[in-house]
């Protein structure tokens, strides 16, 4: 998917609808020539909603609707006959987006789930009629409730990808072959340095037709959490992964010290990611010879699980997908 598809910010004007007048209305039939008050109620104005909906990963389809407006509430008539609804506006987004006031960076709300559906900015509760009012002293009442103003923010969505596993790394590590040969998604594979330019999804088919959601996150650089190359963009979709498969290919030329740098990026970012379980796995292994397999084996921290796999030639990979999904399903000790 081209990058110009994948939008994981928006910024938008939403307006709930105000509620409906109540209505100023006295019986006056052929028979009951001094009825009383019978205005009804006016309708409530309509509210601006979020749902999740499992089948979009973007809001593209929210960039250019600038202005989002609830219909408002309808006035109550006589005989008691209270106003229609005013209309809802539901907006469907992407499961792990999150509703932020623009100015103070509050968290308004937040979709995770399926159907989830959750009030963003109320309509307005419409007005009581005059049949409301009255008393044994007021029987005639000549003033009804105006409906209650809806509420216009502006307002913040910002998409952080749901996904088991977060894939890190330099640019040009193996990242995007490695999600192609796992699952079936397919991102552009080049070799020039910044082939992902926006994160890719794939479903992981595991034994027993178990499965993991895994992310493809565009290649960091170091300075990536000061805003330097692609990193800082997609940096928080790393916020929602369970685990962090670090990836780092065997012809590097210090693994440790590329690990510690991509390390130091995510904690400059957000120091909480610091307490996300971590993996290695050392890709292109059909580049070195098993001598230096064992020479890197020998430099590597000691408490973080390490895999040695070759896309290209398949090896290794289930050994991966089992240290993953013991690391989704148990709780480990903390990495080093």
């Amino acid at each position: 998917m081209a990058s110009s598809n994948f939008i994981d910010y928006v910024k938008i004007n939403c307006r709930s609808g105000a509620g409906g007048a109540g209505s100023v209305h006295f019986r006056r039939e052929k028979h009951t020539p001094k009825g009383g008050p019978d205005g009804g109620d006016g309708g409530r104005g309509g509210h601006i909603i979020l749902r999740g909906n499992p089948q979009l990963w973007t809001l593209l389809h929210l960039k250019y609707r600038k202005h989002i407006k609830a219909e408002s509430g309808v006035a109550g008539e006589g005989g008691r006959r209270s106003g229609a609804q005013g209309e809802d506006v539901i907006l469907e987004v992407p499961l792990g987006t999150i509703a932020r006031n623009p100015d103070t960076g509050e968290q308004l709300a937040e979709i995770t789930a399926e159907n989830q559906e959750i009030i963003l900015f109320p309509g307005g509760r419409g007005g009581l009629g005059n049949d409301h009012f009255k008393t044994p002293t007021q029987q005639a009442p000549h003033y009804a409730q105006p409906g209650e103003p809806g509420i216009e923010e502006w307002v913040v969505l910002e998409l952080k990808l749901l996904a088991d596993v977060g894939l890190v790394g330099f640019p040009n590590a193996g990242k995007s072959t490695l999600l192609s040969v796992l699952s079936a998604a397919r991102p552009e594979i080049a070799d020039y340095p910044f082939t992902t330019l926006v994160p890719n999804l794939g479903v992981v088919a595991y034994r027993d037709y178990k499965s993991f959601v895994m992310a493809d996150i565009p290649g960091i650089i170091e300075g990536a959490s000061q805003g330097k190359g692609l990193g800082l963009r997609f940096l928080r979709h790393i916020e929602r992964n369970s685990v962090l498969l670090f990836v780092i290919p065997a012809d590097s030329e210090d693994i440790r010290q590329e690990y510690n740098t991509l390390l130091n990026e995510l904690r400059e970012y957000n120091p909480e990611l610091m307490d996300k379980d971590r993996l290695l796995t050392i890709s292109k292994t059909d580049l070195v010879d098993q001598a230096e397999l064992e020479r890197i084996k020998e430099t590597l921290p000691k408490k973080l699980p390490v895999t040695f796999i070759s896309a290209v030639s398949q090896q290794g990979l289930d050994e991966l997908k089992d240290s993953i999904w013991e690391r989704l399903t148990v709780t480990p000790e903390p990495s080093e």
